[in-house]
């Protein structure tokens, strides 16, 4: 296990993570890409655990889920299974989980502050934290996707499944963007990823 998580995280990380997943007895699965999701935990009917976590993540995107989802094990464990997925319980045990890699040994020092600032106050997926996003996305190989927020207004763009979308105005925080097949509406988060068609 430790040469594959090497593979994957940071190197200073590892140990902890062999760690963590022995003393949770979890049974890691690394799997292709899900564009709905990085990772998930579930309880198996034979009462194991295990997390899955997408394989094309970079090392540092990789870990953080990885802890994520080791968060949601940890605090269904110790508050019981009535507790809200990503509320106060599973909030805290990710900060507890995520502190001791939240250093220059295992970060780059470009992300610390992103992710001091993102630990704050965990979201529910490090997606939805446009900072964190954009900072992690440094880190990926060079793909021919553009951010929302880049595209200028009136762009037309694809989306992971094909649909096409032109971009409109922000509203406070999203994007109206407007599917061009069916005129209808949609809002985006000013970090998804789309492949520009033109401007």
């Amino acid at each position: 296990m430790r040469e594959i998580l090497s593979k994957y995280i940071p190197e200073m990380a590892v140990t902890p993570c062999l760690e963590m997943i022995k003393l949770n007895h979890v049974h890691l699965k690394i799997v292709n890409e899900r564009v709905t999701r990085h990772g998930d935990y579930r309880k198996l009917p034979d009462g194991s655990h295990q997390i899955t976590v997408n394989a094309n993540l970079n090392k540092y995107r990789f870990l953080i889920t990885l802890v994520h989802e080791i968060a949601h094990l940890v605090a269904f464990t110790k508050y019981g299974r009535l507790i809200k997925p990503h509320g106060q319980e599973w909030k805290y045990t990710f900060q507890q989980l995520m502190l001791p890699f939240i250093r220059p040994e295992v970060f780059p020092s470009s992300l610390l502050p992103v992710l001091a600032r993102h630990f704050k106050n965990p979201k529910a997926s490090s997606d939805t934290d446009a900072y964190l996003s954009v900072a992690l996305k440094e880190f990926d190989p060079q793909n021919n996707k553009n951010y929302i927020f880049e595209l200028p207004i009136g762009s037309v763009f694809r989306i992971h499944n094909g649909k096409v979308f032109k971009r409109g105005n922000k509203r406070v925080k999203r994007y109206e963007c407007v599917e061009v097949n069916t005129g209808r509406v949609y809002l985006f988060q000013p970090n998804a990823e789309v492949e520009l068609i033109n401007d």
